[in-house]
C-alpha cells in the first residue's frame, strides 16, 4: 500500500470533501477560474466536445466538470442488441459475480451484498456479471443508462470516501463496498439491473435526472427510496446521473442474460455510448 493510500485511513473524508465541495461550487471567479485552469492542463480535458467549449463562462467549477457534450459527441451502438457503455473513463474490472463476490484487484472483492446493502438485493446477481467503470477527473460526468430501465428502488449506503483511484484500487480492501453509494435498481426487459453511483474522496456528490441532488446530505444510515408505480422510464443512452467530480459506477446483470464485448478487459479505455455487452 502507498503512503498516500495508507494516510486516507486517517483523513477525515468528509469533512474534506465537505470542504472540496464549497470550492467547487463557489462563484469568486479567482477560484472557480483557477480550478478550471489548474484541472484542464493537469488532466488534458478535450474542451472540443464540451456543448459550451469556453471554460471561462462556466460560473462555478462544478458547472464545468459537469458539463455537456455537444450533440453527436457521443453516439449508442448501431447493435439494437447491445448494451452501452454507461460512463466515459476506463474499465476496473469486469466478469462474472462467483459466489456472490465481485473481483476488485490484486486479490481484493467484495460480495454483491455489501455493495448493495442487502443480502436480499444481491441474490438476483448470484453468477451474474458486473462491469466497473473508473472515470477520471479529465472524462464527461455523466452516467447513462446501459439499458431501457424502470426505476424500481434507490438505495443510499453511508460509508467512507477513500480515493478510486488505482493505487487505492489496489490497496483498500473491499474499497466499492466501502465508499458512501447510491445504488439505483431499474427492472428491464431481460430482469433486474443496478448501477451504483461509489462516491469518493474530493468527490462525493451524486445527482439523478430523477430527484436531483442524492449525495451529500451524507448517510448515517441505509435509506431506500421506492418508486414503483411512478412511471420512471429511461431509455437506453438516456442520462441517469451525474457526478458532482469523478468517480465509479458498476453495473449489475443478472445471470445468462449478455456476454460482455470480447474487446473489453481491465485497464480499457471506453467511451460512454460504445458496446458493454450483447443481449443472448
Amino acid at each position: 500500500m502507498s503512503l498516500t493510500t495508507a494516510l486516507t485511513y486517517a483523513l477525515p473524508h468528509r469533512l474534506l470533501s465537505s470542504m472540496a465541495r464549497s470550492l467547487a461550487y463557489s462563484d469568486d471567479p479567482r477560484v472557480s477560474r483557477w480550478l478550471i485552469d489548474t484541472v484542464t492542463r493537469k488532466f488534458n480535458v478535450n474542451l472540443d466536445e464540451a456543448a459550451n467549449p469556453d471554460p471561462r463562462s462556466y460560473p462555478t467549477f462544478n458547472q464545468f466538470f459537469t458539463r455537456a457534450l455537444k450533440p453527436g459527441a457521443r453516439v449508442a451502438d448501431a447493435d439494437p442488441r447491445s448494451l452501452v457503455m454507461p460512463a466515459d473513463g476506463r474499465i476496473s474490472q469486469l466478469g462474472k459475480i462467483e459466489a456472490g463476490r465481485i473481483f476488485q484487484a490484486k486479490g481484493q472483492s467484495f460480495t454483491a451484498a455489501e455493495l448493495l446493502g442487502s443480502d436480499e438485493d444481491a441474490k438476483p446477481f448470484n453468477e451474474g456479471q458486473y462491469a466497473t467503470v473508473y472515470l477520471s477527473p479529465r472524462d464527461y460526468h455523466r452516467v447513462h443508462m446501459p439499458w431501457t430501465g424502470t426505476l424500481r428502488e434507490t438505495v443510499h449506503v453511508p460509508g467512507r470516501l477513500f480515493s478510486v483511484g488505482p493505487a487505492a484500487v489496489n490497496g483498500v480492501p473491499r474499497l466499492f463496498a466501502r465508499n458512501e453509494r447510491l445504488v439505483c435498481h431499474f427492472d428491464t426487459s431481460f430482469g433486474p439491473m443496478v448501477s451504483v453511483m461509489v462516491g469518493a474522496l474530493l468527490v462525493s456528490g451524486v445527482e439523478t435526472v430523477w430527484s436531483g441532488e442524492e449525495i451529500p446530505a451524507y448517510g448515517d444510515r441505509i435509506t431506500r427510496k421506492d418508486y414503483r408505480g411512478q412511471g420512471i422510464v429511461l431509455e437506453r443512452f438516456a442520462e441517469m446521473a451525474r457526478f458532482n467530480y469523478g468517480s465509479t459506477v458498476i453495473v449489475l446483470l443478472p445471470p445468462g442474460v449478455a456476454e460482455f464485448a470480447p474487446q473489453l478487459g481491465a485497464e480499457s479505455p471506453v467511451q460512454l455510448g460504445q458496446a458493454l455487452a450483447t443481449l443472448r
